[in-house]
């Protein structure tokens, strides 16, 4: 039965959704050039990274004022939830020497981010209130996210884990999963403090993916929040709350893949890294992320809307086909796992990509054709056989690379990248197909 759109999601700018929503974003899009921009063996200098990062405010603070009823205090808002955030990396610059030794000449960077945060944010709050109201008085429309705000939010937690994806996917391909040898720990320090100057090479990859583990569990604790205040549908809380779970089983999994167990020590003669767990851990990420997109459909306004389901012959075999495709993605998903983190399985992964590629292309073209008229079935149907026809590319440039090997033994630059893009549109594929089954149980249902 259709959702009452007014009980389903009582979402109000008053609750501060709307401000949680663009606060997060703009933590979440700063962080991505911070990782980008710092990503060995080439740095972009600081001073440019530190523009983008300012830059990074303005804009939240922009999007606050245009689009939420709060002027220029949208954007102060914004700009210090985000500083909030940013101390889980803000710890790196104020360490000492020695673990857990804070450099009392740094503590400034504390109430210094929180200011120039909270200072950049309502520039760009007050900017985009101006551009608000000139829009209102041109066209007579006013735009807000207060309505849809929890929607966004949860779009804003799939981007961030398919921020931690491509991270993960990232250590792997560097063989860098055991580059810190301690968890929760990162070589007797705290997490959040391991100093900046030692994130280097395979720490530096294995490091970040920790802190943006961390930032991904937040997000989805707030989302999970957010969800049992606002929505009224107790199934939608009931899996807002199996996906924080799966999160922190997550987490915990890929700390036992490095230590073995629940252990403080940094020795590595006191852990034994478990390559099964770095399996499971792979796998698991990627489910993940199907379920949070799928909250990210399930919070969406058209779903939301109450709009009936269209009767259609052919909509019981198409929802066949969209979980049979998941089915064998889902597989396809595990036996590139062991194929990375194993090595083993080569011939069993190609023969099962040629089954899911065809039936892949067979059904992306298939709801395509039939769908012309449901914008969000036919572009779903779109995406799948575009997505399926690069990931062969890219699977067969991996394969190719992969197969001539680093005269050094080590992983090559594009080894590194191909690798990690397949495993990424692997992740995109596997969501899309997520999101395909389940507009379709949405959208159309099968003559009586």
């Amino acid at each position: 039965m259709p959702d009452n759109a007014v009980a389903a999601a009582r979402t109000d700018s008053s609750y501060g959704a709307d401000i949680l929503a663009v606060g997060f974003g703009t933590s979440v899009a700063m962080w991505t050039l911070g990782y980008i921009c710092r990503f060995p063996p080439g740095n972009v200098p600081s001073w440019i990274l530190l523009g983008l990062l300012l830059a990074c405010l303005v804009a939240g603070g922009f999007v606050a004022g245009r689009y939420t009823d709060r002027s220029w205090r949208g954007g102060l808002y914004t700009g210090l939830l985000a500083a909030v955030l940013n101390l889980l990396v803000l710890g790196s610059l104020l360490s000492g020497s020695q673990p857990n030794q804070i450099v009392p000449s740094a503590l400034w960077w504390l109430p210094g981010s929180l200011l120039i945060s909270a200072l950049l944010g309502t520039v760009g709050g007050w900017l985009g209130h101006r551009a608000k109201i000139r829009t209102e008085l041109s066209s007579g429309l006013a735009t807000t996210l207060s309505r849809n705000a929890v929607s966004v939010f949860a779009t804003v937690a799939a981007s961030a884990t398919f921020l931690l994806l491509v991270a993960g996917g990232i250590v792997t391909s560097n063989e860098a999963g055991l580059a810190v040898v301690d968890w929760p720990n990162s070589y007797g320090y705290n997490m959040f403090l391991y100093p900046l100057s030692r994130m280097s090479g395979g720490i530096y990859y294995e490091h970040v993916h920790r802190l943006l583990g961390s930032l991904v569990g937040l997000t989805i604790l707030v989302l999970t929040i957010l969800l049992q205040r606002f929505d009224q549908r107790r199934w939608v809380r009931g899996f807002a709350l199996a996906a924080l779970a799966m999160v922190i089983i997550q987490g915990i999994l890929g700390g036992l893949r490095v230590t073995g167990g629940f252990t403080m020590s940094s020795s590595p003669a006191e852990t034994s890294p478990n390559l099964t767990l770095a399996m499971i851990h792979g796998v698991i990420g990627q489910l993940f992320f199907g379920m949070v997109v799928s909250l990210a459909v399930f919070t969406s306004r058209r779903w939301q809307d109450g709009c009936e389901p269209e009767i259609r012959p052919a909509a019981a075999t198409d929802r066949s086909l969209s979980v049979i495709l998941f089915v064998l993605l889902s597989i396809q998903l595990v036996l590139g796992a062991i194929l990375r983190h194993m090595a083993g399985g080569l011939l069993v992964h190609i023969s099962m990509a040629v089954i899911v590629i065809l039936f892949a292309i067979a059904v992306g073209v298939r709801v395509w054709a039939q769908y012309q008229h449901i914008p969000t079935l036919r572009r779903l149907g779109n995406l799948l056989a575009i997505l399926i026809t690069v990931q062969l590319a890219l699977g067969l440039a991996a394969l190719i690379v992969t197969g001539t090997g680093s005269p050094a033994g080590e992983p090559g630059t594009a080894d590194v990248i191909l690798t990690t893009a397949h495993q990424a549109c692997g992740a995109i594929l596997l969501a899309c197909s997520v999101a395909l089954m389940l507009w379709l149980h949405r959208l159309v249902k099968p003559a009586a």
